[in-house]
């Protein structure tokens, strides 16, 4: 596996060192855990954003919003 040097400013690194502590635990695995939940919770938005049509779809919708396009109101989306 390959590694990556990640900077940490001293006063987090030293607040994960105690936490570390308390958990009989490593900082690498807090990190690796804490990656792990990031790009779980991003998973969705990436998904979406390898579909050309949902991007396409997204850039209009923030055309309309941007150039105060009316929408449809909630009664006429229910149809």
């Amino acid at each position: 596996m390959e590694t990556a040097t990640v900077r940490i400013p001293a006063e987090k690194r030293d607040i994960l060192k105690i936490i570390a502590g308390i958990e009989k635990t490593e900082i690498k695995e807090i990190l690796t855990d804490l990656i792990d939940e990031y790009i779980e919770r991003h998973k969705e938005t990436l998904e979406l954003l390898s579909r050309p049509e949902w991007v396409e779809a997204i850039t209009q919708g923030k055309a309309e919003v941007e150039n105060r396009i009316k929408g449809k109101s909630l009664e006429e989306l229910a149809d």
